[in-house]
C-alpha cells in the first residue's frame, strides 16, 4: 500500500518534493530535537492521487488521515471537535517551492459552535 501521510519524525529536510518546504522543515526539525509540536503531513503524492481520481479522495488517503489524527488526540490528550478539551489544529498548504501568500492557513480547526 502506498504511504500517503507522515508524521513530522518519519520525514526529513531531503523530502522536500513529497513533504512540501513545511513539511519537509517540520520534518527535519523534528529530527534534529527542536521542539515540534506532534503533528503530520498529507504528502503531495495524495494530491496527486486525488486529482488523477478525478477529485475523490481513495479510502486510504482518508484511513490514513484518520490514523494520525486519532495518534495525534492520543499524543495531546484532546479530541477533535470535543466540547470541553478540544484539540485545535492549524492547517497549513505546502509545496516542493515556495509561494507566499498563495494558499490559505487555517488556525484552530476543531472549534466548534459549542466550546466557543
Amino acid at each position: 500500500m502506498e504511504k500517503f501521510v507522515y508524521s513530522f519524525n518519519e520525514g526529513s529536510k531531503d523530502m522536500r518534493s513529497l513533504l512540501g518546504g513545511k513539511g519537509a522543515n517540520l520534518a527535519e526539525m523534528t529530527k534534529i530535537g527542536l521542539p515540534v509540536p506532534f503533528g503530520f503531513t498529507i504528502s503531495t503524492d495524495a494530491c496527486k492521487d486525488y486529482l488523477d481520481k478525478g477529485g475523490v479522495l481513495s479510502e486510504d488517503i482518508v484511513k490514513e488521515v484518520y490514523d494520525h489524527l486519532a495518534e495525534l488526540e492520543h499524543v495531546m490528550g484532546k479530541t477533535f471537535g470535543d466540547v470541553e478539551n478540544p484539540l485545535l489544529v492549524s492547517v497549513r498548504s505546502g509545496a516542493p517551492v515556495s509561494m507566499p501568500g498563495m494558499m490559505d492557513t487555517i488556525l484552530n480547526l476543531g472549534l466548534n459552535d459549542e466550546s466557543v
